[in-house]
């Protein structure tokens, strides 16, 4: 019986956090051991349709697109609770979801950072604000479109989504640092009047 052979492909991304970002994390952090220096754990795709529960065929469609976008199919999302308001009901269908690992997670990231992030409108830098606290920083996209793997002439409506990326560092400056070095976009933080001072003597 044949053997099956392993797939030793490895994205450019994971490379260059293995044999880039990691020197440059324990230079600026100085940790002790390499195995302290954080990593990117996994990236959720978040895809909400208001009017899924009247509408089946949008939520058909936005499965459709975020899997066009991922590579993989997402699962449906539903309401956790009644929401008058909207007039949504408990278990009502609410949108779709992908969590990416692996290869998926860092061919993702590299799309997203050197494609679809630049064909954004008026685009200068994702915000250095949101971070969590616990190495999570998430985002919003306004348009699918930025994707490549959408075909403008085919979607029904302009949907947007929300994107996390979920690290193993313990505070906000490591998870900046992280996605900086990985080639995220993020502004340049703002830097203490104090540490100027401090600075220059």
């Amino acid at each position: 019986m044949a053997k099956k052979k392993k797939n030793n492909f490895s994205s450019n991304l994971k490379n260059k956090y293995l044999n880039e970002v990691i020197t440059a994390m324990v230079e600026r952090f100085k940790y002790q051991n390499i195995m302290e220096v954080p990593s990117l754990s996994h990236i959720s795709v978040n895809m909400g349709i208001g009017d899924a529960k009247d509408n089946p065929k949008k939520l058909e469609s936005a499965i459709q697109e975020l899997t066009l976008i991922t590579g993989q199919k997402p699962l449906t999302t539903f309401s956790k609770k009644d929401i008058s308001n909207f007039k949504i009901r408990k278990g009502f269908p609410v949108g779709c979801k992908v969590t990416l690992r692996g290869n998926r997670m860092y061919d993702f990231m590299e799309r997203l950072i050197s494609i679809a992030l630049p064909r954004t409108r008026d685009f200068r830098g994702l915000s250095f604000k949101s971070f969590d606290g616990r190495g999570n920083y998430s985002f919003g996209v306004k348009e699918q479109i930025i994707f490549t793997e959408i075909d403008y002439d085919k979607i029904d409506s302009i949907r947007g989504m929300d994107i996390t990326f979920s690290t193993s560092a313990n505070s906000n400056d490591e998870s900046y640092w992280l996605l900086k070095l990985m080639g995220l976009p993020l502004r340049e933080k703002l830097v203490n009047k104090e540490e100027i001072e401090v600075a220059d003597g």
